[in-house]
């Protein structure tokens, strides 16, 4: 960034955004999630990094430049040597671990599940013969799928994504008043989010005089929690299921392990 003159949020905007995304480009919307209504802070952060000469814009879709690429792939290559030099379990486990979370990460990938963010992964991956590297490509392509598994389930509920935002906010009863939760959603405009509430008011899923989920509401909700469990989990091998536990711990150890330099 200092070698640049860009600030951490055009930073990211290249190597976490722009860059993962395919050589033609994509549209604001479609960079980083689909959730919110409000794309000028992304635009500041876009300016800035145009100005370097790290990304353009043409009809509407970001893409990088050559230098822009360059970047990516020097972030790549310094995080990878980063990375080898941690060793939060034995090197033995760690390839394990990556292993059998990459045949969970495959599985879904191979299945029918509508797929905007797992192509990220190909563009993100790292070196593999690096065991703390082949972990982070598993674990960021179980993120990827993740959403995509999650995304897939709203939608086809019939919900857009600031919709849905306002519900599960609801759901999570994050406030007590809508103009509390609008404070909470800095990513919609206060009408978007007001939109939204009379939309689930009319479909009977948020209460009338209060941004309390319905009975109608908590169950829609919760069903949609579930359809995503069962599209993440259900193509997992079996084998690798069952290995569940053994996972959980390590992967609870590394976090433990790396949350000081955090």
């Amino acid at each position: 960034m200092e070698e640049l003159g860009i600030d951490r949020p055009a930073y990211a905007f290249v190597v976490a955004g722009v860059t993962l995304q395919p050589d033609e480009g994509a549209r604001l919307v479609d960079i980083f999630n689909p959730y919110p209504t409000v794309y000028e802070p992304n635009l500041a952060a876009a300016s800035a990094a145009r100005g370097a000469g790290l990304v353009d814009e043409v009809g509407g879709k970001w893409h990088a430049t050559t230098k822009g690429r360059e970047l990516a792939a020097r972030v790549r290559r310094e995080a990878d040597a980063y990375l080898a030099t941690l060793e939060p379990i034995p090197a033995a486990e760690l390839t394990r671990l990556a292993s059998l979370l990459g045949r969970a990460f495959a599985s879904i990938e191979a299945s029918d599940v509508p797929k905007d963010h797992i192509p990220r992964t190909a563009r993100f991956r790292g070196d593999a013969k690096v065991p703390m590297v082949a972990l982070e490509n598993a674990v960021f392509g179980l993120w990827q799928a993740r959403d995509d598994c999650h995304m897939s389930s709203w939608r086809e509920a019939g919900f857009d994504g600031p919709t849905f935002d306002v519900l599960t906010r609801a759901w999570r009863a994050e406030a007590a008043t809508e103009e509390e939760l609008i404070t909470k959603l800095p990513g919609q405009r206060p009408e978007d989010v007001r939109s939204a509430f009379a939309r689930l008011r009319t479909d009977g899923l948020i209460e009338a005089r209060s941004p309390a989920v319905t009975v109608r509401g908590r169950d829609a909700r919760q069903r949609i929690e579930d359809e995503t469990n069962r599209r993440f989990f259900g193509p997992w091998p079996d084998e690798v299921g069952r290995e569940a536990p053994w996972i959980a711990a390590r992967l609870a150890t590394v976090n433990a392990a790396l949350a000081p330099a955090s």
